[in-house]
């Protein structure tokens, strides 16, 4: 009878055990090195600082999150690689917050052979909304909404002579989309159209050129560290444009990238940053409370992001598999991320659609 007990006592302690380590493993893979380091960085500390607060509450019905983040450089090829070991060999029940429109791309194999979601890429991409991928979750609205309102911008304050600077690659030709669309409802024409290779910038010739064309602002449809390039380089060249990007660059990091060249750029933004806002309170009170002093925009989609991927696992149950995370998402209507209502259905995986602009002031600041 005492051993009975005593091998009794030993299997409530194993079992007490697994359910106080339970975890639920999610898997990332991102560029945590390379041009984009700096915004994949704020927005994984952004998310993580949600996680951390739902952890320290207990997890999601009784279980902690557990993110498994893989560098994958910024290069597709990794990014498909990490996918697959996240989800062949570390048995993730989801994926979130990858980085880039070809890396994002590039792991959608993997999503619809093993019924993986993938909530939140970080990026705008209309491949990835239109027509509707089935795993794939978006939380942000896309870049075309981005430069499109971007261009309108510049044309209701009377700037006409714009000339577009963009990556040679499916993010580049998405931004350019917009662009185009923004181009065409102010009935301008732009002063030139310059495409560059992603892999090996250079900016000697390009950025002459557009100074030639006294272009009256530039877009800019890159990565931080070569839009920061290119910008010192048409600075260079005698440019005295105005210079707009897109969300992707709207991170403390890009702004230090920038350094001189920072004060006056135009970036667009896909979620709000009044206080004014629940989602910006709620973040910026987790901030403090961390001692962190500002929470970037970058920092605010991790945020943001992270808050549809703890909504989903809640409502996936006690045991979130691949597929019940998949049923939540697509029954999610108007959950409210603090002002900012996210829906999905079968038919529409957008999620949000705000957009809105800032600049960056004397103080290394996003304004609006």
């Amino acid at each position: 009878m005492k051993l009975g007990h005593s091998v009794l006592g030993a299997f409530l302690l194993a079992a007490m055990a697994v359910t106080a380590h339970a975890q639920i493993l999610i898997g990332q893979t991102a560029g945590f090195t390379g041009s984009v380091a700096a915004g994949v960085k704020e927005t994984a500390e952004g998310a993580k600082l949600y996680l951390d607060a739902v952890n320290a509450r207990g997890g999601v019905n009784g279980q902690k999150i557990d993110l498994i983040s893989l560098d994958d450089k910024f290069d597709p090829k990794l990014a498909a690689e990490n996918a697959r070991k996240l989800i062949e060999e570390q048995n993730v029940v989801a994926m979130f917050l990858t980085r880039g429109t070809p890396q994002t791309e590039a792991i959608l194999p993997f999503l619809d052979k093993y019924g993986v979601p993938l909530i939140a890429p970080s990026t705008g991409a209309m491949v990835l909304h239109t027509p509707v991928k089935k795993h794939v979750f978006n939380v942000r609205a896309t870049y075309q909404r981005e430069a499109e309102k971007a261009i309108a911008h510049l044309a209701s304050i009377g700037i006409t002579r714009i000339a577009v600077v963009y990556t040679d690659d499916s993010f580049g030709a998405d931004g350019v989309a917009g662009a185009q669309k923004g181009l065409s409802a102010a009935k301008l024409t732009p002063t030139a159209m310059e495409k560059f290779d992603r892999s090996k910038p250079d900016f000697s010739q390009l950025a002459p050129r557009i100074a030639k064309t006294d272009a009256q602002a530039v877009m800019m449809i890159a990565s931080a560290t070569s839009t920061a390039d290119c910008i010192k380089a048409l600075k260079a060249a005698g440019s005295n444009a105005q210079f707009v990007t897109l969300s992707n660059n709207a991170s403390g990091g890009f702004i230090k990238g920038l350094g001189d060249n920072a004060r006056g750029v135009i970036v667009s933004q896909v979620f709000p940053q009044s206080i004014g806002f629940g989602l910006v309170k709620e973040a910026t009170d987790l901030a403090r409370a961390k001692n962190l002093t500002n929470v970037s925009p970058a920092m605010l989609e991790g945020f943001a992001s992270a808050k549809v991927l703890v909504e989903a696992l809640r409502r996936a149950g006690a045991k979130p598999s691949r597929e019940h995370i998949q049923s939540a998402l697509e029954g999610l209507r108007k959950f409210d991320i603090g002002g900012l209502d996210v829906s999905y259905s079968q038919e529409d995986h957008t999620g949000l659609d705000f957009a809105d602009l800032s600049i960056i002031s004397a103080d290394g600041k996003f304004r609006r």
